[in-house]
């Protein structure tokens, strides 16, 4: 078990990272009363806290008087979004090396997911998704993963104000019938976007376990071949993958303090 330091600088270096932390689990938006309950400390500190992170850009004070994520964090958040692509590529190459498929890497961004990081299948056919793409989280196998990770009320929130169009006759289309598919995820460990957003491809995905944003990997190709049988050899590897990935993410221990 570690301990937090007793005073100073640290300390509230750390409370504001729990702070921001928080409101990025509530969905970017809390009142003062419900962070105060969130993270147990005194009201009067948290507004302290605040009223040092508001004029920065960091945090927001909305018209209805709650807390959002500031501007300022955008470009924090893009550049480590960069540079954690560029580190889990070499997972996403020994995907496409064991399996011969394309692989992505892709994280929650509001009521979406963004794609973050790409390897190519040499096949000349293929599929292709650019960095940066911006997708729905119920017709992709990467965001079904993903929102099997969450509770029920924060995935009836992203797909409620997202929609859920139907870009093929097999996308999901109401809530229920995306929770009912979520149930299946749970229980086996793993999404699949059979031809929900493009027809003629299918793809198998897994979430990363204990990201700090919502994250998943997949891969994809042509219903040709990738199949049960790819699913069979696919599903072990991605869970090789986002356990290493899941690794690399997790924090150094703190230090004991005497």
């Amino acid at each position: 078990m570690t301990t937090r330091p007793a005073s100073g600088g640290v300390q509230a270096v750390e409370r504001v990272f729990e702070l921001l932390e928080v409101i990025t689990a509530a969905g970017g938006d809390m009142s003062l009363s419900e962070l105060s309950a969130a993270v147990k400390l005194p009201l009067p500190t948290i507004h302290r806290l605040l009223r040092t992170l508001v004029p920065s850009g960091y945090v927001r004070q909305l018209p209805n008087r709650n807390y959002s994520l500031g501007p300022r964090l955008i470009p924090l958040g893009e550049a480590a979004g960069r540079q954690f692509g560029s580190s889990a590529r070499a997972k996403l190459d020994e995907l496409v090396d064991e399996l011969g498929e394309s692989a992505n890497i892709a994280v929650l961004d509001g009521q979406e997911v963004v794609y973050i990081a790409q390897a190519q299948s040499s096949r000349s056919m293929r599929m292709f998704t650019e960095v940066g793409r911006r997708a729905g989280t119920h017709d992709t196998g990467v965001g079904k993963a993903i929102l099997a990770t969450l509770p029920d009320d924060r995935v009836r929130a992203i797909v409620t104000g997202a929609g859920m169009p139907t870009p093929t006759a097999k996308s999901l289309g109401t809530v229920e019938e995306l929770f009912a598919d979520l149930a299946r995820i749970r229980e086996r460990g793993y999404a699949v976007d059979d031809e929900e957003q493009e027809l003629g491809v299918r793809c198998y995905a897994m979430a990363v376990p204990g990201a700090p944003t919502p994250t998943a990997i997949s891969v994809s190709g042509p219903v040709s071949r990738v199949d049960e049988d790819f699913g069979r050899r696919a599903v072990p590897a991605l869970r090789r993958a986002t356990e290493a990935i899941a690794a690399e993410l997790m924090p150094p221990p703190v230090a004991r303090r005497a």
